[in-house]
């Protein structure tokens, strides 16, 4: 049984830990901090969580916890994953991994110092759906790739929302817009060799949109965006096509609320429903796996450092500051 302790009450939490350790007997949520104590005893009497800490600092303390799952704000991800691993808990760290590829190159070090598992929170990648889109391109039944389409927009209309706010990790590609690029990169298996951008911003330094053209070895063209503008239409999909044919992945996120892989080889159409496990739900399996087996992980620390160097890469095309810089 790993028991977990949770820095904060995030409204991610319930679904992306809490709801998949209820069916989880090798897991389970043992205790919670907050901002404030108030608001952790409120966090925990809704989601019976036995033990409230005063701080963050005595989650990853508490000697009865193996784990520590980290949905801070994306700008307090680098300090308190690497207190948690020198603590000596695993972290399963919610995505955007770092603020930029520099801390989470620093997080990867310290995961590898301590051996302990630290994972990306990219909880699709671990989902039945993505898995047979993979096998779809690497068996190649699309034949040789040409281009790939990839982009989540969803509007958010809060200007206090925390995507809002650069300080704290703000802006589309690193809430939403991260997903279409870990899409192509896990689709691929490569990193992209040359990489241009353009960005709309709303406050200062933060982009509400972001369009990225990647170029892959092997010429393979990929477009990806994210879109909170306001009135932008709710879209999350993948398509991926080849000389021989079309693979179209709607809703790669979140399959267990629907979804759809339809293919169009060489005028043969067919369309595919899997598994409507929780992604959260096979994410916990692999976190779990990891910490009691040593199973590799697919979005472990040195995938977290790629992601995040492509980040970074989007944003300096874009004209616009890497996350985590004092501006």
């Amino acid at each position: 049984m790993i028991r977990i302790g949770i820095l904060g009450a995030a409204r991610i939490t319930p679904g992306a830990l809490i709801e998949p350790c209820a069916d989880e007997e090798r897991a389970e949520v043992h205790c919670v901090a907050a901002r404030n104590r108030g608001r952790a005893e409120q966090f925990a009497a809704e989601h019976s969580i036995p033990v409230v800490h005063n701080d963050y600092n005595d989650v990853i303390n508490d000697p009865t916890i193996d784990a520590v799952y980290n949905p801070l704000p994306i700008s307090l991800h680098h300090e308190w994953t690497i207190r948690a691993l020198r603590a000596e808990k695993h972290v399963l760290c919610e995505k955007s991994f770092s603020a930029n590829a520099r801390e989470a190159a620093e997080m990867a070090a310290v995961a590898e110092d301590t051996g302990l598992t630290l994972m990306d929170a990219f909880h699709y990648r671990y989902h039945p759906v993505f898995h047979r889109a993979k096998q779809v391109v690497d068996s190649g039944m699309l034949g040789q790739l040409r281009s790939i389409e990839a982009v989540f927009h969803i509007e958010i209309t809060d200007p206090d929302d925390i995507r809002m706010i650069y300080a704290t990790g703000g802006g589309v590609t690193m809430d939403i817009g991260c997903y279409p690029i870990s899409w192509v990169r896990h689709i691929t298996g490569k990193e992209p060799e040359d990489v241009t951008a353009v960005a709309e911003t709303g406050p200062p330094n933060v982009d509400t949109f972001l369009q990225a053209r990647f170029r892959f070895p092997g010429g393979i063209e990929a477009t990806i965006s994210g879109d909170m503008r306001s009135g932008t239409e709710r879209r999350m999909e993948l398509t991926v096509t080849g000389d021989q044919g079309t693979m179209k992945v709607t809703n790669p996120l979140v399959p267990h609320k629907g979804h759809r892989i339809e293919l169009d080889v060489q005028g043969n159409r067919t369309v595919e429903e899997l598994d409507h496990r929780s992604t959260y739900a096979y994410q916990l399996d692999a976190f779990v796996d990891a910490v009691e087996n040593g199973t590799p992980l697919l979005t472990g620390p040195a995938d977290a450092v790629k992601q995040m160097q492509l980040i970074d890469r989007c944003y300096e095309a874009a004209g616009l500051p890497i996350r985590g810089l004092n501006l």
